[in-house]
């Protein structure tokens, strides 16, 4: 794995979570919670561009965390991040790079 591929299944995950979030039917607590809403069409499509928005901020933000390019917390150090291979997946702005990629589709 590197670290393209690392930050692409963080994306994937942020799609799985808004998607649990805004599911039908209570399928998890937060779903539960927006359909007890009972929100109009159009409130229920903010709800989920402010949603979306919250978890692309979140999970851009741990990823330059662990890449040392922002604090968790009140410390900032750069971790080494490393698959079952022993490839390095962070440091050196590496996940920052793919990271603003991905979540903010630029170069």
């Amino acid at each position: 794995m590197d670290a393209a591929h690392f930050v692409k299944n963080w994306s994937a995950l942020k799609s799985e979570l808004l998607g649990a979030f805004m599911g039908d039917h209570g399928q998890s607590e937060v779903a539960g919670k927006v359909e007890a809403m009972a929100l109009t069409a159009a409130q229920s499509t903010q709800l989920r561009e402010v949603l979306d928005a919250a978890l692309r901020d979140t999970m851009f933000t741990l990823l330059l965390g662990l890449d040392g390019a922002a604090s968790i917390g009140p410390d900032q150090q750069t971790f080494r991040i490393h698959d079952e291979d022993g490839n390095v997946l962070s440091g050196c702005g590496q996940l920052e790079e793919e990271a603003w990629k991905v979540f903010h589709g630029a170069d």
